[in-house]
């Protein structure tokens, strides 16, 4: 009988902690893309027509619905302080939800060894009030660099960023082609 308990609660807690469930909320989830580039992290807010390199912004207190690809070798997305690693894989796309409940800064990094730039594949996700979340938006589209095909084939070259980038529009496809390796 303890063997039998022991068990139901296991296999119990162990579904509850699923990272592919979605976080149940009043809340919309955001759903962002995640590209892991040799040494870099790539995010696409698809919704909004923006993306990011090594640098995320997002509503506390609302859930966060990640599709992670890599493109090239197999990665590692892992934010400690908010939850689940997972690991991104070439040509295919895996999905992971989080949560940030409350403001703050949060490091993230590659769990995986993939290269002499490994150690400095690191990003912050940057949790800010909904109303803060929704004025970064606006003020980041429409600025800066398009993040097009060919911007994202330079980006994709192994190599490190200096500081954290976005991009204010995203053709559309971008993500997709990186799960097809489309773009080298």
């Amino acid at each position: 009988i303890i063997i039998i308990v022991l068990g139901v609660l296991t296999w119990k807690s162990c579904h509850e902690l699923d990272p592919f469930r979605p976080i149940e909320s009043d809340a919309k989830p955001v759903r962002i893309q995640v590209v892991a580039l040799q040494w870099k992290w790539l995010f696409i807010y698809p919704e909004h027509g923006i993306a990011s390199v090594n640098y995320l912004v997002v509503p506390a207190g609302t859930p966060l619905r990640f599709a992670i690809t890599s493109a090239g070798v197999m990665n590692s997305f892992f934010v400690p302080q908010l939850g689940s690693q997972i690991y991104a894989m070439s040509g295919m796309a895996t999905r992971l939800y989080l949560q940030a409940d409350k403001p703050g800064k949060y490091p993230g990094l590659s769990a995986q060894f993939s290269g002499a730039g490994f150690s400095d594949m690191r990003f912050v996700v940057e949790a800010v009030p909904p109303d803060q979340f929704a004025t970064w938006l606006t003020s980041t589209q429409g600025t800066g660099e398009k993040l097009d095909i060919s911007t994202y084939g330079k980006l994709g070259r192994p190599g490190l960023v200096a500081k954290p980038v976005t991009f204010g529009s995203v053709a559309p496809g971008v993500f997709e082609s990186a799960i097809r390796n489309a773009i080298q």
